[in-house]
């Protein structure tokens, strides 16, 4: 789909537009994105045709999206590349988390990833946040619409909470395998890949890289970020060295005000 294809196609919609992030955002199908994303987002609405072996990771921004990515290469390749193994490709070259952890993280990035924009105040991002306002947000429609597919079809969609991965991250890597079909055999448990995968996607590991460290990614016109903005502290709680108790049970109070009702277990699961 050409650009000019894609202005016309968003000249047909009048998007509510407000500022108060490092670039004014558009509300688009009730979710708040920068307009570069959308002139990426439409093509892909209408030509994207997903294959039944296709595998998608959808995690909020900051959520531990790139762990998932490389774990979830190691599995699906380790016929082929052995973890334990040197020359490793996730070495040599190229999940929702809780709510209070999430903010933090994405506040770090936001800050960092923009080009000659002023430092947006972490009071202001929280108000924002809450809102529901906030770059892909509102944060907590993403991770109720996935939970309602995931009741809906349980053999297509697997949930994990990032906070699982970090306490369990064996049990987690198991659980990914079998997901997408390539289970790991008694052979190979006895031998300890999948100990070894979370070696290898270990967030050390993966940060320590030196192609990891240095480098920018390029993200359009004004948005440049650094590849080792990509790993902060991979920490859970991580928000209570940022945030007042006072400000935590707000967000908090927002997520159980916005689960109403039949919700309310549903967080307490993803969230609790």
């Amino acid at each position: 789909m050409r650009s000019a294809d894609v202005r016309a196609e968003l000249g047909k919609f009048v998007l509510p537009t407000r500022g108060g992030w490092a670039k004014p955002l558009v509300l688009y199908q009730n979710y708040w994105l920068n307009p570069e994303r959308l002139e990426h987002i439409i093509p892909v609405k209408k030509h994207f045709k997903p294959r039944r072996d296709d595998i998608i990771l959808a995690t909020y921004p900051k959520c531990g999206t790139t762990w998932l990515k490389a774990l979830s290469f190691a599995i699906t390749t380790r016929s082929g590349h052995a973890p334990a193994a040197g020359g490793h490709p996730l070495l040599t070259g190229r999940d929702p988390q809780k709510p209070k952890d999430a903010f933090v993280s994405w506040w770090h990035f936001v800050n960092n990833m923009h080009k000659g924009s002023s430092p947006i105040k972490f009071d202001d991002a929280l108000s924002m946040f809450c809102e529901g306002f906030s770059p892909f947000g509102p944060f907590w429609e993403h991770c109720l619409e996935y939970w309602r597919q995931r009741l809906a079809r349980p053999e297509q969609i697997l949930f994990l909470k990032y906070e699982e991965i970090v306490s369990e991250p064996v049990e987690a890597v198991k659980m990914l395998a079998g997901f997408f079909a390539v289970p790991f055999t008694e052979e190979e448990e006895m031998r300890v890949v999948p100990e070894e995968v979370v070696r290898l996607c270990s967030f050390q590991m993966l940060s320590g890289l030196e192609h990891n460290q240095t480098g920018d990614v390029a993200r359009g016109d004004s948005i440049v970020v650094g590849k080792s903005m990509f790993f902060r502290k991979g920490k859970v709680g991580d928000w209570e060295n940022q945030m007042s108790k006072e400000m935590g049970k707000k967000l908090d109070d927002v997520i159980v005000r916005q689960a109403q009702g039949v919700w309310s277990c549903i967080l307490i699961h993803l969230f609790g």
